[in-house]
């Protein structure tokens, strides 16, 4: 069952890029919540991780959720697009 979390989603239906980000920022992903971790099964579906020097397309998706981790998975910036 995903995590609901109050005011996490915005008028459209989707939710804000800074939503996510304060809940994400500093934590790392994993399969379950606690102080260090936040449940990958609770992400929207159009999502993906972004490790420094990967590759990844430079495609506009409106509704995809980009979390940018550091070397050690540490969640560092989170945008939509």
């Amino acid at each position: 069952m995903p995590l609901v979390v109050p005011g996490l989603m915005s008028k459209d239906g989707g939710s804000s890029g800074d939503d996510w980000m304060s809940k994400l920022m500093g934590k790392k992903l994993g399969d379950q919540h606690d102080e260090v971790y936040f449940a990958k099964s609770d992400l929207p579906k159009e999502h993906r991780v972004l490790k420094p020097d990967s590759m990844y397309t430079t495609d506009h998706k409106p509704e995809r959720l980009n979390i940018h981790v550091d070397e050690d998975g540490t969640v560092k910036k989170v945008v939509k697009g």
